[in-house]
């Protein structure tokens, strides 16, 4: 099986995850996206007002997540939720993980690279790639953003994003894990890929 490692992220271990089906305390305030093309999800895109946050800690607890359309998946214990159903955001300031679930063929090579090209503002860093996670076959794109120049400082905030693709039968997930240039999360975020079932 191919080892996945997810570029830009990760500096936690994997730690028991506690289980919950309460959901994670809401946030009025989403990570931005661009515009979501007609064929899929829209790239994640940093805050230059955030504080970009750390590395997630080694000794971060993960809670699962049941959603009613029909996953769960591992989330750190105290990041802000937004969305329900289909679309479902998990975020500690510019950390971000989105889930996107939806009904349709099953992605391939081809139609993941139409959609990367239908995306604002992205910069590709891996094209699709077919691998296998937890004994599935997915396919992986690790793509860039950069946000909009923080008014007053000018700033900006490279977002690094490994973006999986995630089929059964006729519905498949998106998920886009997100983290600041710079930030390592990588083993957080293979726990929580790798935590993604279908029920």
């Amino acid at each position: 099986m191919l080892a996945v490692v997810a570029a830009g992220c990760g500096g936690s271990t994997n730690k028991p995850a506690a289980t919950t089906g309460a959901p994670p305390p809401a946030t009025t305030s989403p990570p931005a996206t661009t515009a979501t093309p007609a064929s899929g999800p829209g790239a994640l895109q940093a805050e230059a007002n955030a504080a970009a946050a750390g590395d997630i800690p080694d000794n971060q607890v993960f809670l699962v997540f049941r959603n009613r359309v029909g996953y769960t998946i591992k989330y750190p214990e105290g990041w802000a939720q937004q969305g329900s159903g289909n679309r479902i955001v998990f975020h500690d300031k510019n950390n971000i993980v989105r889930i996107v679930v939806a009904a349709g063929s099953t992605p391939t090579k081809t139609t993941i690279a139409r959609d990367l090209r239908s995306l604002e503002g992205v910069q590709v860093v891996q094209p699709p790639a077919a691998i296998m996670l937890a004994g599935r076959r997915v396919f992986k794109v690790v793509y860039s953003t950069r946000s909009v120049p923080n008014a007053v400082t000018g700033k900006r905030v490279t977002l690094v994003v490994d973006r999986y693709y995630l089929s059964q039968a006729r519905r498949h997930a998106v998920v886009d894990l997100g983290t600041p240039q710079g930030v390592d999360n990588v083993d957080a975020y293979r726990l929580m890929i790798e935590s993604f079932r279908w029920r």
